[in-house]
C-alpha cells in the first residue's frame, strides 16, 4: 500500500491537500454529531475506569480531611457546651435570686413604707436561741427592735446592730413574744416562740375563744414594735381539754424560717421608729 504522504511529495501539495480536507471537515461537520455521539458513548467506560484511581485518591484524601476537620469542631463543640452550660447555671443561679427578691419587694407591705433588701451571712450555731445575721448594720440606719420580714411574713426583729451587720431574733425562739389579732375576728393574741423552726404557741387563751384551724395570723400593730397587718402564722391545732384552764393552740409560722437567704429590713413611720430608738435606749441604759 503507498502512504498518502509519500516521501517525494512537494509541500505545496501537502498544503493543499490539508486544506481541501479542512474544508471537508467543515462543510461535513454537522453530519459527523451522531458519530461523535456513538463514540462518546463507546469511550465513556474507558473514561470512567481511567477516572477511578483519581477518584479514590481524592475521596480519600477528602475524608481524611473532613473526619480530622470533624475530630476538631467536636472538640469544640465540646468546650463550648460546657462553657454555656457553666455559664446557663449561672444565669439559673441569677434568676433564682432575681426572682426571690422580686418576690420581697411584691410583698404585702405597706407601700410607703422604706424598706432595704439584706442578706442573710450568719446563722446561729447556739442551740437555745434563734436568731440570725444581715449584712447591714447602723451604717444603712438599721436600729434595735427594726421589724424583720420576708416574702411570706414576719421573720423577727433586730436586738443586736454595729456598723456593718446586725443580729434578728427569729420569732419562735423561745424568749420571743409577738401581739397578732385574727383576721377573721380580730382577736388579740400573743404568739409565743417555742424553740421550734416551725412552731408557735398562742398561750392563755380562754377555751371560748374564738380560734379555729386555718385562722390567719397578723400583727396587731400593739406594743409599737411591728406595724399592724403583716402575716404571721396560721392556727394547725386548737385542743380544748375538759382538765385544763385554757386552749392549746399551735401556729406555724408563714415565713420560710428554714430557708430564708433574703430578707427585708422594714422602717415604720417616724412616730413608731422614735418610740422603738427610745425604747431600745431605755432598755440598754437600765
Amino acid at each position: 500500500m503507498k502512504p498518502i504522504f509519500a516521501r517525494g511529495i512537494s509541500h505545496q501539495t501537502r498544503l493543499l491537500l490539508a486544506v481541501a480536507l479542512s474544508i471537508l471537515l467543515i462543510a461535513t461537520n454537522k453530519y459527523l454529531d451522531p458519530f461523535r455521539s456513538s463514540l462518546a458513548s463507546l469511550l465513556a467506560p474507558v473514561q470512567y475506569l481511567a477516572s477511578v484511581p483519581g477518584a479514590l485518591l481524592d475521596w480519600s484524601a477528602e475524608s481524611l480531611a473532613t473526619r480530622e476537620m470533624l475530630e476538631k469542631q467536636n472538640t469544640q463543640l465540646l468546650n463550648q457546651q460546657l462553657m454555656m452550660s457553666e455559664r446557663l447555671q449561672r444565669f439559673e443561679h441569677l434568676r433564682q435570686e432575681n426572682q426571690r427578691l422580686r418576690t420581697l419587694l411584691d410583698s404585702p407591705i405597706q407601700i410607703d413604707t422604706r424598706k432595704k433588701v439584706a442578706e442573710i451571712v450568719e446563722v446561729a450555731s447556739d442551740p437555745y436561741h434563734q436568731y440570725v445575721v444581715l449584712n447591714h448594720g447602723s451604717n444603712s440606719g438599721v436600729f434595735v427592735g427594726q421589724p424583720v420580714i420576708d416574702a411570706q411574713g414576719i421573720v423577727g426583729q433586730v436586738v443586736q446592730v454595729n456598723a456593718l451587720t446586725s443580729r434578728v431574733l427569729l420569732l419562735t425562739d423561745s424568749t420571743h413574744g409577738l401581739p397578732v389579732r385574727i383576721t377573721r375576728n380580730d382577736v388579740s393574741l400573743i404568739a409565743n416562740g417555742t424553740g421550734i423552726l416551725d412552731e408557735l404557741e398562742l398561750r392563755h387563751v380562754s377555751k371560748s375563744t374564738d380560734v379555729r384551724i386555718g385562722d390567719l395570723l397578723v400583727t396587731s400593730g400593739l406594743g409599737h414594735r411591728f406595724p399592724e397587718g403583716y402575716p404571721v402564722a396560721r392556727v394547725i391545732k386548737v385542743q380544748r381539754d375538759s382538765g385544763q384552764n385554757y386552749a392549746q393552740i399551735i401556729a406555724q409560722p408563714l415565713a420560710a424560717l428554714d430557708r430564708i437567704r433574703y430578707v427585708l429590713l422594714i422602717w415604720p413611720d417616724s412616730q413608731m421608729q422614735n418610740e422603738l430608738i427610745e425604747s431600745s435606749i431605755a432598755k440598754e441604759s437600765q
